[in-house]
């Protein structure tokens, strides 16, 4: 599995589901973003203010396996 990019206004996350653990560190930490009952999963699109962006760096600093990543916009 390629790791996927989901798009969001201040960052990106990427993912990759082949080294993901399922800890669930994401989903408990910002579960407005991160929801496994919603198509696309990742939503950074409500990571939409400088501060929920930090919030959404800090849980993703918090994933075990480093499948998701933060890929800040240019």
């Amino acid at each position: 599995m390629a790791r996927k990019l989901y798009h969001g206004p201040i960052t990106d996350v990427s993912f990759d589901g082949e080294v993901c653990q399922h800890a669930g560190e994401c989903v408990r930490g910002m579960p407005e973003v991160f929801d496994v009952h919603k198509r696309p999963w990742a939503n950074p699109e409500a990571a939409d203010t400088p501060e929920l962006a930090d919030k959404l760096r800090a849980v993703v600093g918090r994933c075990p396996s480093g499948a998701l990543e933060i890929v800040e916009h240019a």
